[in-house]
């Protein structure tokens, strides 16, 4: 039997919670689908006009599929789009406890499984950090599947700086694990950005407390592998991205995906959105998906 991603029954049990809370508090309603993969049952969640444009959101690692979508209300808001967004496999939620390589092409054969499950012969997709790379992997292994894709904050162009895995993100992470306490947790998240909200902060040091959290990315994806990727493409990098430097990922980004429309590196921004970039990356995205093309 393959360990939990749980360090406890209890904290499943809460983490739960937090993800039933926040799909609540969001003020849409969704309908539950889970289907089948060969890698383990995925659910997923479903919103939108049965006729609208299928679009697939995946989520970032190591957090709930409701957080994800609260950032992008704006979109699900529309009433245009179908979307259909997984809880990742082998991350906090309801889809099975599996974790998957992030060095091979398991995620992306995951979420081709996925869409087979859903009936969906291709989708736009929208992914930002883990999620982002997550679709790259897909666009690697079934580019055929997807129409366009928006990648924002994203995992799978460019390698975590040594420097800041080491010292921005896995030191203050240790120091809460072994002395836990509000400072410390402060501390353990200042690389993410200035504004994160109450209730996210409650949920990452939930996280922090009941999760065998996943500590690698997906691997940066190569221009080779993206090379029969024709879908038209939008990246939203962030300047002070402490994972995922916004000027590399822009730089690199240009080499590898073809049908690069548009990159922007968001000045002064966090990997961790603010609620001013947040909404500009709403209207980007909407802008994007109503192009022509």
């Amino acid at each position: 039997m393959k360990e939990s991603i749980y360090k406890s029954p209890e904290g499943e049990r809460q983490i739960l919670e937090f993800y039933d809370r926040f799909r609540e508090n969001m003020g849409v309603v969704f309908e539950d689908r889970t289907v089948d993969t060969r890698f383990g049952s995925t659910h997923i969640l479903v919103t939108g006009p049965s006729q609208g444009l299928p679009v697939v959101i995946t989520h970032g690692g190591n957090s709930i599929n409701p957080q994800g979508l609260r950032g992008l209300l704006p979109l699900l808001k529309t009433g245009r789009y179908r979307v259909y967004a997984p809880d990742t496999i082998g991350h906090p939620g309801r889809s099975a406890q599996v974790r998957l390589s992030v060095n091979d092409q398991s995620y992306g054969l995951w979420l081709n499984g996925v869409m087979d499950g859903l009936g969906l012969e291709k989708a736009v997709f929208i992914g930002g950090s883990f999620g982002a790379g997550i679709i790259l992997r897909l666009a690697a292994c079934a580019p055929q599947r997807i129409t366009k894709m928006a990648l924002f904050v994203p995992s799978g162009i460019v390698t975590v700086p040594m420097s800041s895995m080491l010292f921005r993100v896995g030191l203050p992470y240790l120091k809460y694990l072994l002395f836990p306490s509000r400072q410390h947790l402060h501390e353990a998240v200042a690389w993410m950005g200035p504004e994160i909200e109450d209730d996210i902060l409650q949920l990452i040091e939930a996280i922090f407390r009941h999760v065998r959290v996943e500590a690698e990315m997906p691997r940066p994806a190569t221009a080779t592998e993206l090379a029969n990727l024709t879908a038209p493409t939008l990246i939203i990098a962030a300047e002070q991205d402490a994972m995922f430097p916004g000027v590399e990922v822009a730089r690199r980004a240009k080499e590898i995906i073809p049908n690069l429309i548009e990159v922007e590196c968001l000045k002064g921004g966090t990997h961790y959105s603010t609620k001013a970039d947040m909404e500009y990356i709403n209207r980007k995205l909407i802008e994007f998906l109503e192009a022509a093309g």
